[in-house]
């Protein structure tokens, strides 16, 4: 995967390279099982060892973490062991391990999780070259664990309120320590649950310069096989409840009323306030869950605007109206809803507004108004494109797709450019989709036209009603499910397409940056996207002046018609040579050209593509060892020779 060319150009590489140091703190209760994978994570990084100082800290350890810790240090020096009794939460060996750090940045690493190979090495670049308080890296899912946020876009600085970062108040990030010092941040201590969350949302809102690194995944989650995660834990889900208006009060004097504000509240509705409102809250007793719904309230009154309420889904609205609103049975109703069962199949009015399948919609005895229900504007089109491949000259489409809780009846693909829309019907069923694409009858029957365009899909659906019922329509871009570059994927090589009376065509796959769009590139004359990417060839010269020019390429999609031939150019003349052509599996071809002598000077070769009106004249570069794939390939005929087997083509 690529790497901005500002970032990767910022700080020199090698092992005497300028480079900060990093601190990486790694809190350990009772985890031995999961310590190779996390500190050998870190062990394991391309940042040079000599940068990285390791600090361990167990939390009174009864599994043997603190014995494998020991050897551990023994056989790495930049790992330095700590030992505390148990704590209750990782707060306080964090704490521990900051107090220790000398690094000029800090990494927290849980020690159940891991770190990518080249994680501390980008981490530390980007904070230099942006000059960061604090980076964030990609963070991935594992082991049915999911990853709070989704980050794809690297950038210099971010907001708050206008990107996905305070969604993920967690500890694993980078820190500027000298940052940390400033503003005295240390974690709570003796908590289980929410320790960070202080830490995490005062460093956000005192940075100076908040980065993020995306173009590879940094940081990896991993769920415990005993689903031991402190988030998954016993808690007394009202004493967490008070503790949470503890660390929303300074947010919300940090950050007056208003749009900014809600913005933040939104988040910690969805991660803390209405949280405990599933399983643990409906398997307390009656008068345990009119406790809990107490203790959310005086949350709920203060921070839960209009706008806030607008902004949850359905789920969350009616619970947090049902708390609001002392309406103890309309919330048992519709956490056991989500629960213990499904919510109904949702609502589809005549004017295409789509209301959520909870208890007592407009129900006129009780007070939970359609707004609570309304999910119109989330019922967004859920779908994966799984493959794309070329054969012959179609493009062949895979994927799923559906609208959530409606499914989905017609499937389209939609090509577009500027104004113009062609819709091409899918094969659906079960949420499956099949689609093939001809350059040819693409456009409603007639050839596709040159320029480049957008691949996207188009769900319909309808409600319980059917098909004589309201229908609703989505639509999104296709986004490619295989991350590799599109160099690398033989699916997005240039390659030759037909298209009937109008002729062939170089047609090619491109991802859009930096969301991953897929459009396709269709062009007459060859040359925004060129083919012949892998030409590469050989000058092999005896004594006598005789020479063989052979070259070799992939060429998807030349019809067997096409002609191939090396020329020779310069400056001001072109010759054509007679070439013999070899056609193997996998559209290889292999040119060859014996010259005898000919015109005096020195040669550039190419190889000329004549497909109907399509030609094109690609360079060939210099093969074999020692060659960089960059050098073009010449050819020197000395002076006085004859034009021989030469024959001078018109330019």
């Amino acid at each position: 995967m690529s790497v901005p060319d500002d970032l990767a150009a910022a700080t020199p590489t090698g092992t005497d390279a300028p480079a900060p140091t990093v601190s990486v703190i790694v809190p350990v209760h009772n985890t031995r099982r999961y310590l190779d994978r996390s500190l050998g994570s870190v062990f394991a990084q391309t940042l040079d060892r000599r940068h990285i100082e390791v600090i361990a800290v167990d939390d009174g350890s009864t599994d043997g973490s603190a014995e494998w810790l020991a050897e551990q240090a023994r056989r790495h020096p930049q790992l330095t062991v700590l030992r505390q009794e148990a704590s209750g939460g990782p707060g306080k060996p964090r704490n521990a391990g900051l107090a220790h750090a000398t690094g000029d940045y800090v990494f927290f690493l849980d020690s159940d999780d891991r770190l990518d190979p080249q994680a501390l090495f980008w981490l530390t670049r980007t904070a230099q070259r942006y000059g960061s308080d604090i980076v964030y890296g990609r963070i991935a899912g594992a082991d049915g664990r999911a990853a709070p946020v989704d980050l794809r876009t690297t950038s210099a600085h971010v907001s708050v309120f206008d990107s996905p970062v305070y969604w993920s108040l967690a500890a694993y990030k980078l820190f500027r320590r000298s940052f940390l010092a400033r503003h005295q941040l240390r974690f709570v201590e003796g908590r289980l649950l929410g320790e960070d969350l202080p830490f995490g949302s005062t460093a956000l809102l005192r940075a100076e310069v908040v980065s993020v690194f995306a173009e590879r995944t940094c940081y990896y989650l991993h769920g415990r096989e005993d689903n031991s995660n402190a988030s998954r834990q016993e808690t007394d889900w009202c004493e967490y409840l008070g503790y949470i208006g503890t660390v929303l009060d300074p947010v919300a004097a940090a950050v007056p009323p208003g749009a900014n504000r809600d913005k933040l509240m939104v988040r910690h509705f969805h991660g803390e306030i209405l949280m405990p409102f599933g399983a643990p809250y409906l398997a307390r007793d009656p008068a345990g869950r009119t406790a809990m719904a107490a203790a959310a309230r005086p949350l709920v009154e203060r921070y839960l605007t209009d706008r806030v309420l607008a902004a949850l889904p359905p789920r969350l609205r009616l619970r947090a109206h049902s708390i609001r609103a002392g309406l103890d049975d309309e919330l048992t109703a519709v956490v056991r809803a989500d629960t213990e069962n499904r919510p109904d199949p949702p609502h589809v009015d005549d004017d295409g507004r789509v209301y959520a399948g909870y208890p007592y919609f407009r129900d006129p005895r009780r007070a939970l108004p359609d707004t609570c229900y309304d999910l119109t504007d989330r019922v967004v089109l859920r779908q994966r494109l799984i493959r794309q491949r070329w054969a012959g000259g179609v493009l062949h489409l895979r994927g799923t797709a559906a609208l959530p809780w409606l499914g989905g009846d017609t499937v389209e693909i939609l090509l577009r450019r500027g104004g113009t829309t062609h819709r091409i019907p899918a094969r659906a069923a079960d949420g499956a989709w099949r689609a093939a694409v001809d350059p040819a009858t693409a456009a409603d029957g007639a050839p596709l036209a040159d320029g480049v365009w957008g691949l996207k899909i188009a769900v319909t659906a309808h409600g319980p009603g059917g098909a004589t019922g309201p229908a609703v329509r989505r639509e999104a871009w296709l986004v490619p499910e295989d991350e590799r570059d599109d160099e690398d994927d033989t699916g997005f090589a240039p390659r030759i397409v037909g298209r009937g009376p109008a002729g062939p065509a170089v047609a090619a796959l491109f991802r859009s940056r930096p969301h991953g769009h897929l459009h396709l590139d269709l062009d007459r004359d060859g040359v925004r996207r060129p083919l012949g990417g892998d030409l590469r060839g050989t000058a092999d010269c005896t004594r006598s002046g005789r020479a063989t020019l052979t070259a070799r390429l992939t060429l998807p999609g030349c019809p067997v018609d096409a002609e191939l031939r090396l020329i020779l150019y310069d400056a001001t003349r072109t010759v054509a040579l007679r070439t013999t052509v070899e056609r193997a599996a996998g559209d290889r071809y292999t040119v060859r050209s014996l010259l005898r002598s000919g015109p005096p000077g020195t040669w550039r070769v190419a190889l000329r593509v004549t497909a109907g009106p399509l030609r094109r004249e690609l360079p060939v570069r210099t093969a074999g060892r020692g060659a960089d794939g960059r050098t073009p390939l010449t050819l020197t005929v000395p002076g006085g020779s004859p034009a021989g087997l030469l024959r001078r083509a018109r330019r």
